[in-house]
């Protein structure tokens, strides 16, 4: 005799074995998806604009710093100064003329002797750049009529730098520096009280 017994495990049908995913889960799967892409392609295009900003202001750091050291070294150096505008001066360094000029068509900071025409600073903001004389007490020159520049060539004792400069990329807010010299002493240059 044979007895039978029910099992318990079921088959399975052969629907379900074929099966795939249902429509929902599709439509949560997908907008998941697309919302872990959207926030690696922001942190992505962040990291990079941030990266350019950051390239931005190194350069005109480095510029600065380089220029403010050459215009340094010249006006430490200079035994005289003429004044043509609050943007334009000539030193006299070692009996040779020595023109620092801003050029505002350019916006750029540059220097020019015998030798060379040597741009310092570049994309220079327009207005913002300026030359500014103090005589032997420490009191600032004006340099506006033919007059006060002409004065300002004998009284002229110190010489500061103020200028803002920006730089900017397609995809990047511009970056923006503002330089302002420490007062440069015209150590060769006899001035009385």
């Amino acid at each position: 005799m044979i007895t039978t017994t029910p099992s318990h495990i079921r088959k399975r049908s052969t629907r379900s074995a074929t099966a795939g995913f249902s429509l929902v889960e599709i439509m949560i799967g997908a907008t998941l998806s697309a919302l872990i892409l959207a926030g690696t392609m922001s942190t992505f295009l962040f990291l990079g604009r941030s990266g350019a900003n950051i390239q931005n202001y190194s350069d005109m750091e480095s510029q600065a710093r380089k220029a403010l050291e050459i215009f340094a070294e010249d006006a430490r150096q200079a035994s005289a100064i003429t004044w043509t505008s609050d943007t334009q001066i000539t030193l006299t360094v070692n009996s040779a003329n020595v023109v620092y000029t801003y050029s505002n068509a350019n916006r750029t900071f540059s220097r020019v002797d015998a030798t060379s025409n040597r741009v310092l600073i570049s994309g220079i903001t327009s207005g913002t750049f300026l030359f500014r004389g103090y005589n032997l007490s420490g009191v600032l020159l004006p340099v506006t009529t033919a007059a006060e520049l002409a004065a300002a060539g004998t009284n002229t004792k110190q010489l500061q730098i103020s200028l803002q400069a920006s730089r900017t990329n397609q995809t990047v807010v511009a970056a923006t520096n503002t330089v302002l010299s420490a007062r440069f002493i015209l150590r060769n240059k006899i001035v009385t009280a």
